[in-house]
C-alpha cells in the first residue's frame, strides 16, 4: 500500500467528481476519479486504492453492483457511497455489505472527511 493514501472516486457527475477530488486532495491524499463502474475495476490503479468514494446510481454498473464485484474478487477496500435518491433499502443494503458511509447529496464536506477517516482506520485494522 502506498505511503500516501489513494483515494478513487467513481461518479458520473463530472461536477461531483471535480469537487470530491479537490476536497480529498486538500486533505494530502492521492485523488483517481473515474467516470463508471468499469473504468474503475479495469484500472492498474485498483490495488493502490485505499478508500473509494462512489455513486450509487450510474449508466453501466451502479455502485451497489461495483461493490458486489469487489466482495466477489475478494477486494478488501472500504467503500463510501454518495446519492441523490437516498433509499433505505439500498443504505441498508450498502451498509450490511461493508460500506464506511452512505450520504445523500448534497453533503458536508466535514461528514465525508469523517468518513474518510473512517475508511482509512478501517483498512488499516484490516491489513
Amino acid at each position: 500500500m502506498p505511503s500516501i493514501p489513494v483515494i478513487s472516486i467513481v461518479d458520473d457527475d463530472e461536477s461531483v467528481r471535480a469537487a470530491t477530488n479537490r476536497l480529498v486532495r486538500s486533505l494530502g491524499f492521492v485523488a483517481l476519479t473515474f467516470a463508471c463502474a468499469d473504468d474503475f475495476l479495469r484500472s492498474p490503479r485498483l490495488n493502490d486504492t485505499s478508500c473509494v468514494i462512489a455513486d450509487v446510481q450510474m449508466p453501466g454498473m451502479s455502485g451497489i453492483e461495483m461493490q458486489s464485484v469487489l466482495i466477489a474478487r475478494g477486494e478488501n477496500i472500504p467503500i463510501i457511497f454518495i446519492t441523490a435518491f437516498p433509499d433505505e433499502r439500498t443504505r441498508t443494503r450498502a451498509l450490511e455489505a461493508g460500506a464506511v458511509g452512505f450520504l445523500s447529496k448534497p453533503f458536508k464536506g466535514s461528514t465525508l472527511i469523517q468518513y474518510i477517516d473512517d475508511a482509512l482506520k478501517s483498512r488499516s485494522n484490516r491489513s
